[in-house]
């Protein structure tokens, strides 16, 4: 008598990796550009050590910048005063990182108004036929005018603060945003999804929401960053001419209007803030210049 008898055999274990290999890390492909986008890095970096030295100032300068000693006038740089001192005596380090942060809160109180102005007025050209012409020959006058002497025209009839500084400087850059979203505008209300939704009866405020502001988010973004740049150049040289932040308040523009006199004697009055001030405004333009290269479809697709 035989007896048939099946024996199994187990399944051998296939390696999660080939032997002699190492295993891959983990890599967010969305992060992967960052990479191949060295102008965004070197802008963000230079930007954030700008930012953290002018916001850190109650504790990285510690000398008052309003403080004067006339024995220690136009001092050279040295161990006491790194920056030197100016005409007053005062710390030229204390002051020019104090005055980092009137060229923060400017540059990005007037990029985050003039884009938010600009969208609300763009769209209503771009989407509203009957307010377009109106809309646009103003803001054709107003590019008509070279933006520091508007900017000037409209600090002479106010009271000098950082509010009207800033009011000043955004009234200028208005219209190039109004015209960047009012040709996008146009562009967009063409699409097809955007007739669709037309054609259901969805209302416009919805649409803008849902299927036109969406699409814009990328070329305002890389605007913004050119009119934040443009906005802390602008300021500077208001406060240069004399008719910007007031004179007792430390600024960039401020400390350059006050050292143009001792350039001779004591240049490093002017030196250190025109560093900052061109480092500050280099970093703004990078960042631009990279977000329009990560940004753009086209040129990502090659990153």
């Amino acid at each position: 008598m035989s007896t048939n008898m099946t024996t199994t055999v187990p399944a051998p274990e296939i390696p999660a990796t080939p032997p002699g290999t190492a295993e891959a890390p983990f890599v967010l492909p969305r992060f992967r550009w960052l990479r191949k986008n060295p102008t965004l890095i070197v802008g963000a970096l230079l930007l954030v050590a700008v930012a953290l030295l002018s916001l850190g100032a109650p504790w990285v300068a510690t000398a008052d910048p309003q403080d004067m000693d006339v024995l220690a006038r136009m001092q050279p740089p040295s161990e006491a005063h790194w920056f030197g001192t100016d005409a007053l005596g005062r710390d030229v380090f204390s002051r020019t990182v104090w005055g980092g942060r009137i060229s923060i809160i400017v540059g990005l109180s007037v990029g985050i108004l003039a884009t938010a102005i600009g969208v609300v007025i763009g769209l209503v050209a771009g989407f509203v036929p009957r307010a377009d012409a109106i809309v646009m020959r103003i803001m054709d006058g107003l590019m008509a005018i070279p933006g520091i002497l508007l900017a000037i025209a409209l600090m002479a009839v106010t009271r000098a603060s950082l509010t009207t500084v800033i009011v000043a400087i955004t009234v200028p850059e208005i219209p190039r945003v109004v015209r960047l979203v009012r040709s996008l505008a146009l562009t967009l209300r063409e699409q097809l999804y955007v007739e669709a939704a037309h054609a259901v009866g969805t209302r416009l405020p919805t649409i803008l929401a849902r299927h036109v502001v969406p699409n814009m988010v990328a070329p305002l973004i890389v605007q913004a960053t050119f009119v934040a740049a443009a906005a802390v150049l602008t300021e500077a040289a208001l406060s240069f001419l004399g008719v910007g932040i007031p004179a007792q308040t430390p600024s960039w523009g401020n400390m350059m209007a006050e050292g143009r006199n001792f350039v001779a004697v004591a240049f490093h009055i002017i030196l250190f803030p025109g560093i900052l001030l061109a480092a500050t405004v280099l970093a703004i333009n990078l960042m631009g210049d990279g977000l329009r290269d990560a940004l753009d479809p086209r040129l990502a697709r090659q990153l």
